[in-house]
């Protein structure tokens, strides 16, 4: 009989990550490792091109660490994740402890160690709170995926491998060539 792995409280999360970066998912503690470079580099690229775009717009791109608290209305359940970037356009609900709401868009650039996390984990809690897109970046092999909430469910609306121009579903013209992303 396998044991039943027991759940952590917020109150348990909220100690650990006074001293380590930590994401809270479904009652689970995941500690973040360090990037790597070639992951900080992506990002850095990416949030270019977004601040690029959000230049002067309602909404603005923020980069991790920085703290995204789902609270679940119905059940209580808070969750907290620092997406690698999160657009808001609702700041009002940027607080002190980060932004307690549901952003536009949120991107994940994959690490080997967080790889299934991004997919599973964190594909089911943004599409069971409404985040309207979902881009998951890969370094490795310079990819990028965007999803796109469909009757509560991602569905795939573009992916790009090495080469070509990137376009947001949810903001137009949001739109680059991934080369930029990936040439460091």
């Amino acid at each position: 009989m396998i044991p039943e792995k027991k759940r952590a409280t917020y109150e348990e999360f909220l100690k650990i990550s006074q001293e380590k970066r930590a994401e809270f998912i479904d009652g689970s503690i995941y500690l973040l490792a360090s990037p790597s470079f070639e992951h900080q580099m992506t990002i850095s690229k990416l949030n270019l091109e977004f601040m690029r775009y959000f230049e002067g717009k309602e909404c603005i791109p923020v980069i991790s660490p920085f703290d995204v608290i789902f609270e679940d209305e119905k059940t209580g359940d808070i969750h907290v994740v620092q997406p690698d970037i999160v657009v808001i356009c609702n700041k009002k609900f940027i607080t002190e402890k980060g932004y307690k709401g549901v952003p536009k868009l949120i991107v994940e650039v994959l690490s080997p160690s967080s790889a299934s996390v991004d997919y599973i984990k964190k594909m089911q809690l943004y599409s069971y709170f409404g985040v309207c897109e979902y881009w998951i970046v890969n370094p490795r092999n310079k990819s990028v995926q965007v999803f796109v909430l469909d009757n509560g469910v991602y569905i795939e609306y573009a992916a790009l491998s090495q080469k070509g121009i990137i376009k947001s579903a949810v903001f137009e013209n949001l739109e680059f060539d991934i080369e930029n992303v990936f040439n460091f």
